[in-house]
């Protein structure tokens, strides 16, 4: 069922993140429409990372028939108001999530599972870190490699390869 939000309570909202947005397009002189809204307000319920197509999905669900185009352009917003990331992440497609504190990206090379790790001492080292004529805005840090459960397997799959090879001798 379509739940459309009321496009004058949510865009005057004292949530911070709808609150910027707002600012941001009143700043732009961009309009306010029920579909960049709509979008936001699904974003706003997205635990973790997202693609444009499971957005889109979701936003069938809700019932909220919004163009792709419509997606990807109000995506490009948030990005631009500071308030959504994209990540392109080695061999997938890009990615977005809503900015929170910094953190660093374990993705598994095997199944392709990304989690999250906050590092304070990373965190307090890059904070500090100063580069000549250049103005740190935020970092990412992406660290591949291979999760416990792959490693399990991957275990699993070497021993039951050397046991079939004894027992073939």
């Amino acid at each position: 069922m379509r739940t459309d939000p009321n496009i004058e309570d949510f865009a005057n909202s004292n949530n911070p993140v709808v609150r910027k947005f707002s600012d941001y397009l009143d700043a732009h002189a961009l309009r306010r429409t029920t579909e960049r809204y709509a979008i936001l307000n699904r974003i706003m319920n997205i635990n973790g990372h997202f693609t444009v197509e499971e957005l889109q999905q979701l936003l069938d669900i809700d019932g909220f028939r919004v163009s792709r185009s419509t997606v990807y352009n109000t995506i490009e917003l948030l990005i631009e108001a500071k308030l959504l990331r994209r990540h392109v992440f080695e061999g997938m497609q890009a990615q977005y999530e809503r900015i929170t504190l910094p953190h660093t990206h374990l993705i598994c090379t095997s199944c392709g599972k990304i989690k999250e790790v906050r590092d304070p001492n990373l965190a307090a080292f890059m904070n500090a870190r100063r580069f000549n004529a250049f103005n740190t805005d935020h970092y990412s840090l992406y660290v591949y490699g291979t999760c416990s459960t792959c490693a399990r397997k991957l275990k699993r799959n070497r021993q039951a390869t050397r046991n079939d090879n004894n027992n073939k001798k």
